[in-house]
């Protein structure tokens, strides 16, 4: 299982940098496309929709993503920003009360077009603000699970959502607030903005990144949450050792829209 989680994990990463690198933007967003329309096939799995069923749920995706790109900014920003509203004022009532999708096709639908296009809308903007920019984005959700993670492992007592995902702690959620703002401390003096910015402009990126810390924990309980009600491990079997696609990119359905509305706002 190790070999095979390492394996598909180094592939994943190289197959990436080959999208961000050297495909042109164009390219790239339908390569994205592509992530969006598996997702929503395994995001209907979630839902317990038959094969057909989710098959048509992924092109019509597809289709979303196309359109979307076609009218140009202002339907991204209508996504982020409702993305964002989920996230910000939902997300935390839906995981109290562990609301499900079963039985009403239409929020689970509606929903999955909202998160999803939403999320390649954010990855198709970050990239053409440049491919480190979209890296830099990945690499926050990739520190906060990591650091999560080892934390919580060496770590780890007091649970942070027992009924949904009763691996995570409190430790956890602490490591992975260290961890990202050490990320965020690096990368702000590698690029020059630590030594430049101003404190209240340094204490403002710092709240940007606690808040993009806990979305992405958000997303990962709500994806885990969702699974549990399907009565699914994992979203699907196409990453050997890794689950779905929707397991590796959950905290990024959370965090990728806020932070692509985010960069918008501060530098139009």
């Amino acid at each position: 299982m190790l070999r095979a989680r390492v394996v598909t994990a180094l592939a994943l990463l190289f197959a990436l940098l080959g999208v961000l690198f050297l495909l042109p933007k164009p390219a790239a967003a339908a390569a994205f496309g592509l992530v969006a329309a598996v997702a929503a096939w395994e995001w209907a799995g979630l839902m317990r929709i038959d094969a057909a069923g989710r098959v048509l749920y992924g092109g019509l995706m597809a289709a979303f993503c196309w359109q979307t790109y076609a009218i140009g900014q202002s339907a991204f920003l209508l996504f982020w920003a409702g993305a964002s509203i989920f996230w910000l004022l939902v997300a935390a009532f839906w995981l109290r009360g562990r609301w499900s999708m079963a039985g009403n096709h239409f929020v689970g639908y509606g929903l999955g077009v909202l998160l999803i296009v939403a999320t390649w809308a954010a990855m198709v903007s970050l990239h053409e603000r440049g491919p480190w920019v979209l890296l830099g984005v990945l690499a926050l959700a990739w520190v906060s699970d990591i650091a999560a993670y080892f934390t919580g492992r060496a770590y780890g007592r007091r649970k942070l959502a027992p009924a949904i995902s009763p691996g995570k702690t409190w430790e956890g959620v602490a490591g992975a607030v260290a961890g990202v703002l050490a990320f965020g401390a690096v990368v702000g003096f590698a690029v020059g903005y630590a030594a430049s910015a101003s404190l209240a402009g340094l204490l403002a990126a710092a709240a940007c990144l606690l808040l993009l810390t806990a979305l992405g924990i958000a997303g990962d309980l709500f994806e885990s949450l969702l699974k549990r009600q399907a009565g699914l491990k994992d979203s699907s079997g196409l990453l050997p050792g890794h689950g779905g696609v929707l397991d590796r990119i959950d905290s990024q359905l959370a965090i990728l829209p806020p932070a692509a509305l985010l960069l918008h706002w501060s530098l139009s």
